[in-house]
C-alpha cells in the first residue's frame, strides 16, 4: 500500500472500536484525533469528512465479522454443519462481540435509518449479504437432500432477525441470557423446519 493508503487504513483501524461503541453522533473529532494521535488536518487530509470515515469504518467492522463467521462456516462440509456453525458463532462469540461494542449491523441499522441516510445503503447491503450467506447454505442443502423444500430467503431473514433481536436484548441487559434463548429458538427452527433430518435433533 502507498503511504496515503496506509494512513487511511490506520485511521480506520484505530477509530473502528470508537464508532462501534459510541455511534456516529457520539463520536467526536476529538475522539478521532486522540485515538489516532493525528491532527484534524491529517484526518481530513485523508478523508473528505466524518461521514466518509464512518462509512469506511463500518465496512471494516462488518468485514471482520463476516470473515470470522465465514471461517467457521467453511470449516464444515454439510449444510447442517454450516447452519449449526452460524448459530455457534454468536453463542461462543457473544462476550468478545459485546466487549467491542456489539454487532455493527445492529448498532448502525437504527442510527442509519433515523439519522444517517449516507450510511443506510451500505448497511442494507451488508444485511443482504448476511442473509444471502444463510440462504445459499440452504439452497445448496436442497440439492444434496439435507434441506426441505422451503423458502430459503424467508428462513434466512427469520434467523437473522432472531439473532439481532437476541444481540440487542443481551446488550441492553448486560448478559447473554436472551441471546441464548433466541439462538435456541433459531436452532429449533433449523432442526425441525429446515433440515430433512437433524443428527443433533434425533439424538
Amino acid at each position: 500500500m502507498s503511504k496515503a493508503e496506509k494512513t487511511r487504513q490506520y485511521i480506520i483501524e484505530k477509530t473502528a472500536p470508537i464508532f462501534n461503541m459510541k455511534g456516529y453522533a457520539g463520536t467526536s473529532l476529538t475522539d478521532l484525533t486522540e485515538a489516532t494521535g493525528l491532527t484534524k488536518g491529517s484526518i481530513y487530509g485523508n478523508f473528505t469528512n466524518k461521514e466518509e470515515v464512518a462509512t469506511e469504518v463500518y465496512i471494516y467492522n462488518i468485514s471482520i465479522l463476516h470473515e470470522k463467521l465465514k471461517a467457521g462456516i467453511e470449516a464444515e462440509t454439510t449444510a447442517e454443519g454450516k447452519l449449526h456453525a452460524f448459530i455457534s458463532f454468536y453463542r461462543n462469540g457473544w462476550k468478545r462481540l459485546n466487549e467491542k461494542g456489539g454487532c455493527p449491523i445492529l448498532n448502525c441499522s437504527v442510527e442509519a435509518d433515523d439519522n444517517l441516510p449516507f450510511l443506510k445503503k451500505t448497511v442494507q447491503d451488508s444485511v443482504k449479504k448476511w442473509a444471502n450467506t444463510l440462504s445459499r447454505i440452504m439452497e445448496n442443502g436442497k440439492k444434496n437432500g439435507e434441506i426441505k423444500d422451503i423458502d430459503s430467503t424467508q428462513y434466512a431473514y427469520t434467523i437473522c432477525a432472531l439473532i439481532e433481536g437476541g444481540v440487542m436484548l443481551a446488550k441492553i441487559s448486560d448478559g447473554p441470557k436472551h441471546l441464548y434463548t433466541a439462538l435456541d429458538r433459531a436452532q429449533l427452527i433449523i432442526n425441525q423446519e429446515i433440515l430433512v433430518m437433524s443428527r443433533l435433533h434425533s439424538t
